[in-house]
């Protein structure tokens, strides 16, 4: 087939040489297509690696068997690995498609150190379905470019391959294949989109894949050609800083992130801090704050970028005021007209930064939530978010300066109540 010979000609391309690859292989029909495919490539070895997400008891366990009885049938090694990813989803506050396919590539990088390449299966449907996601997030061009088809040691052969050139494959070598029964669900976005909106986009154009993953690939490639000019921008404005303000606006929001990126090594910044530091580069002096502790001073001609010391975590008698950064925190046996809570006896209060497993249930929530996601949801930025001080009872929070007091700790009739004042130098929060 025409398409499979592009796929192993992208293959002999990357790696001239031949050499080990690590397959990803969860058992459906697009995966195990690329194990049958990179099985038979002369010059190539070929491990299958199968994760178990722990998300459908029985049914997550036959996957597994099926993979593993497959590779020994076809005498292929296959590593198997699991997680907890409904675990990880509470801990991190990743969505639970998040939270799987971080550690599936966790699992596959760990396992893939040893290999020249680790294969994933994707395809110009899986390829579509990313842009349109994209668009509805509000993606810039970095985000219509959709899945890379070369991340590192990551390739994706298929990518260009339309899923019904797969199942032809499939139906041509009679290559067996496990369904995932969630698949068939609507209650992902993606799933959405691969029931309801592409059939539509099929019907209007027959080629509406291959067209997007076309166009998916003309917005790669541009992409990279500004994120290079854009990068050689981010080289001069830390003594040129004035030139994040002067520069086309396509290249000055991305030079800002990139040296953003550069200092503080967080994958969580933003338009919004591209134009805080420009805004910040046209002052003639000042300083800002962002994600990580970073911050930035501009002196005249020249922008410093520094870290801020970090609060070490700060002892709370009840009774007194205590500094915390540029806050001050009261408490109160007394109503100073602060938040009100029980707090019972036994264990040592504290305030500290937030933390990543930190979780609170608010007054008329309906259940614990992310700390991450609490101050997301009130427009407070990660960089401000670093800066909030967090009372503690043991390890646990119990009230978030301008996000709240947690539900378990509201007073009842009997008990004794604590005020709580948060102040952001001298004002009342």
């Amino acid at each position: 087939m025409r398409e499979l010979r592009q796929a192993e000609e992208f293959l002999r391309e990357c790696l001239p040489e031949g050499g080990k690859l690590l397959c990803a292989v969860s058992g459906g029909l697009d995966s195990m297509c690329l194990l049958h495919f990179a099985a038979g490539l002369e010059g190539f070895s070929v491990t299958a690696a199968h994760f178990n997400h722990q998300l459908r008891g029985e049914a997550a366990d036959r996957d597994q068997h099926f993979v593993e009885d497959w590779c020994r049938v076809h005498a292929i090694p296959c590593v198997c690995g699991s997680g907890d990813t409904r675990r990880r989803m509470t801990e991190t506050g990743e969505s639970l498609e998040e939270a799987g396919r971080n550690l599936r590539y966790d699992f596959l990088e760990g396992c893939g150190k040893e290999y020249d390449a680790i294969l994933t299966a994707h395809h110009a449907d899986d390829n579509a379905e990313t842009v349109l996601l994209q668009l509805l997030r509000g993606t810039g061009t970095a985000g219509l470019g959709g899945i890379p088809r070369r991340r590192g040691k990551i390739l994706r052969p298929f990518l260009p391959l339309a899923r019904k050139a797969l199942e032809a494959y499939a139906k041509e070598y009679d290559i067996p294949h496990v369904e995932d029964e969630t698949n068939e669900t609507d209650l992902a976005a993606r799933n959405i989109l691969r029931h309801r909106v592409m059939p539509v986009l099929k019907e209007l154009n027959g080629a509406a894949v291959e067209n997007m993953s076309r166009a998916a690939a003309i917005a790669a490639e541009e992409n990279a050609l500004l994120e290079a000019m854009a990068g050689e921008l981010a080289d001069r404005a830390e003594q040129q800083p004035e030139i994040l303000c002067t520069a086309p606006e396509a290249l000055a929001g991305r030079a800002a992130l990139i040296l953003l990126g550069r200092h503080s090594g967080r994958k969580d910044l933003t338009a919004r801090h591209a134009l805080q530091l420009r805004q910040l580069c046209e002052k003639e002096r000042g300083e800002s704050h962002f994600p990580g502790g970073l911050a930035a001073r501009k002196d005249g001609n020249t922008l410093h970028f520094y870290r801020r010391a970090e609060v070490e975590e700060v002892p709370v008698q009840v009774g007194e005021t205590v500094g915390f950064g540029l806050w001050r925190v009261e408490t109160a046996r007394e109503d100073n007209g602060g938040w009100e809570v029980t707090l019972p006896a036994g264990e040592a209060l504290s305030l500290t930064c937030w933390r990543s497993h930190d979780r609170m249930t608010l007054p008329g929530s309906r259940g614990s939530r992310s700390i991450k996601r609490l101050c997301a949801e009130r427009g407070i930025s990660p960089g401000e978010r670093d800066t909030l001080p967090v009372l503690r009872l043991g390890q646990t929070p119990v009230a978030m300066a301008r996000v709240g007091t947690d539900l378990n700790y509201t007073p009842k009739d009997g008990e004794e109540t604590v005020y709580i004042k948060f102040y952001f130098e001298g004002e009342q929060l």
